[in-house]
């Protein structure tokens, strides 16, 4: 906005603008309600006008000074009302009159003149609607923001609520629905779990276009190679180009990690990763794009979140 501020309307402008709003209507009343609709936005403009006792003339002199008075304020008015103006082919209010003809004709001829300098003023109103554009996206971003930042601090009590429940298959439950939601909030198209003719699978989802298995758990325990060995079954079985996940909430034992150290189908996923996700230290997305392309790079499946800071 303060670029367009910088470019001044020229005076000429607001002498045309004075002089067509003088003229585009005969009678005061409906004139004074045009000019309350168009400028709404800014009714101490037009406090205190006489819009009884002065001339047409009088008044609009007035009000265009005070327009251009303040033009750091009332710039973008200044200019709206202007186009506004010089956007009128009809004028209604001047046909009903016994002159019409004599006074659609100033009218025209005063539209004209302004219409000329409107056109010179284009760039600045434009400059004034992409300052305007911009503001919008900006208040809609910080109501997204808000938004999206008040669905993780549930979330991460959610999360912090699981930890307190004794019964490992409620929890387990619980945590495989707020992995759906996490990954949701993500767009990352989560499936629940499912079951296949001779395995149980904890569920599924789409990221960067690739199709991934999930397998999650909620263990005291470290989850060890035995485990990693059938998941790494899982994905096998499902074509050459399924990845996995395999979220553990405790983490991985060593041997496990060495075992998948140089070559991996899947990415391992544990608590304190998702405590950083939850914490909005680093964002879902990241994270797994991060911890794909290390995989891809290294054929190690471990890469923890705290070394993305």
């Amino acid at each position: 906005m303060e670029a367009s501020k910088s470019k001044k309307i020229d005076p000429n402008a607001y002498n045309a603008l004075a002089d067509a709003l003088a003229v585009i209507y005969w009678n005061k009343k409906p004139w004074a309600r045009y000019l309350r609709g168009v400028l709404r936005d800014v009714p101490e403009v037009l406090s205190g006008l006489d819009f009884d006792g002065s001339t047409k003339r009088e008044t609009a002199g007035h009000l265009v000074d005070r327009l251009m008075a303040n033009e750091r304020r009332y710039q973008a008015i200044s200019i709206s009302l202007m186009l506004s103006i010089a956007s009128m082919d009809t004028f209604t209010n001047l046909a009903s009159q016994e002159d019409r003809e004599h006074l659609i004709g100033e009218a025209k001829r005063a539209v004209a003149e302004l219409r000329k300098w409107t056109t010179r003023h284009q760039e600045i109103a434009d400059a004034h609607t992409r300052a305007a554009e911009a503001m919008t996206k900006a208040s809609k971003e910080a109501s997204k923001n808000r938004a999206f930042s008040q669905t993780m601090a549930k979330l991460k009590e959610q999360f912090m609520e699981l930890h307190k429940l004794d019964s490992p298959q409620q929890r387990g439950i619980a945590f495989e629905g707020f992995l759906n939601q996490l990954f949701g909030l993500f767009d990352l198209e989560p499936r629940a779990a499912y079951s296949l003719e001779r395995e149980q699978i904890d569920g599924a989802f789409t990221f960067d276009t690739d199709d991934y298995v999930l397998e999650a758990r909620w263990w005291k325990e470290r989850i060890g190679r035995s485990h990693l060995d059938v998941f790494a079954k899982k994905i096998e079985r499902k074509g050459k180009n399924a990845l996995g996940l395999y979220v553990s909430i405790n983490g991985f034992t060593q041997d496990a990690l060495d075992e998948y150290h140089n070559s991996t189908p899947f990415i391992t996923l544990e608590g304190m990763d998702l405590f950083m996700v939850l914490d909005e230290r680093v964002r879902l997305e990241d994270l797994l794009r991060r911890k794909k392309r290390h995989a891809n790079e290294t054929g190690d499946c471990y890469f923890p979140a705290s070394k993305m800071l």
